[in-house]
């Protein structure tokens, strides 16, 4: 459902971190633009319009990137597709990092709120209204644009920033699996009432489309959290633990042959395929998803904040 690289055209890069302009961008961009109404003289001014809205995108998504970066976590790709960004960014799977690589997001939006709302004062102060109508109407729209933005992103629904957050501060009581089971299913009601308001009150078929992505989204969080109950509960094996997040691996064939295809116990044979002699260097955690040596596995780490 998430954008790639793939049919994306590389705008540049910035900070060591590479941004990419999906080819549906353009479509949905020529359709936005046409069909927006038309508050300004000029046509040139919707256009800016449009942009400045995925140039505030652009900056929420650098913050999510460069925050991840912070605590230790790898961030190198940001693509912009019609419905937003989508920063790439694989945080420490602890929760305090998890959290602020996702409140970062939002915070560029706070910083960008004062700016706007001391320009459009100005603006309207200094008589913008009437001798630059369409400078004004510009600022104000931004301003109204990245306000939507922060409060959109701030609901508790899980892929949102808002349900991220929410699922990073539930994961200190209720450990990773739980936050993100209860942070899904109070998500689903919430994106249920979104979907609603779309098609019967505001009648947005973009919005529509857009809400019902969350949803998918958040259905498919719950089942990697009904997943990741399942493995908490398998039994482990001692001695070794995930560089990334401290987990006792799973004592089973739980591991698959890149060449054979066939299930083995990556720990037992150490990396090793049984069946047909393959080796496999790099063990994939599965309740993190990181994958690391195997020879790190065994070796003394930082327990997970």
């Amino acid at each position: 459902m998430l954008p790639t690289r793939q049919g994306s055209v590389r705008l540049f890069r910035f900070l060591g971190i590479d941004v990419f302009l999906h080819w549906s961008w353009f479509l949905v961009a020529a359709y936005e633009v046409i069909s927006r109404p038309r508050a300004y003289s000029s046509f040139v001014w919707n256009v800016l319009e449009y942009l400045s809205l995925f140039g505030i995108v652009l900056m929420h998504e650098f913050g999510h990137s460069l925050a991840c970066r912070q605590v230790g976590g790898r961030a190198d790709q940001i693509i912009l597709w019609p419905l937003g960004g989508v920063a790439f960014v694989a945080p420490s799977q602890r929760p305090g990092a998890t959290l602020w690589s996702i409140a970062a997001g939002p915070l560029v939006n706070v910083v960008l709120a004062p700016v706007l709302t001391i320009l459009v004062i100005l603006g309207g102060a200094a008589g913008w209204r009437t001798s630059m109508p369409n400078g004004y109407n510009f600022f104000h729209s931004v301003w109204q644009v990245n306000l939507a933005l922060l409060i959109f992103n701030l609901l508790p629904i899980y892929p949102l920033d808002g349900g991220q957050i929410l699922r990073s501060v539930l994961w200190y009581p209720l450990g990773r699996a739980h936050s993100l089971l209860v942070t899904t299913l109070i998500g689903f009601p919430c994106v249920g009432l979104l979907l609603s308001l779309a098609v019967f009150w505001v009648h947005d078929m973009f919005f529509a489309v857009l809400c019902l992505f969350i949803l998918v989204t958040c259905w498919r969080g719950l089942m990697q959290a009904r997943m990741l109950i399942k493995v908490g509960k398998l039994p482990r094996r001692h001695g070794y633990a995930c560089p990334e997040c401290r987990e006792k691996p799973i004592l089973g064939c739980a591991w698959r042959c890149p060449r054979c295809l066939r299930p083995f116990d990556m720990f037992e044979s150490q990396g090793f395929c049984p069946q047909c002699g393959a080796s496999c260097p790099e063990a994939e955690c599965l309740d993190c998803g990181a994958t690391h040596p195997l020879a790190q596995w065994d070796l003394p780490g930082v327990a997970p904040r």
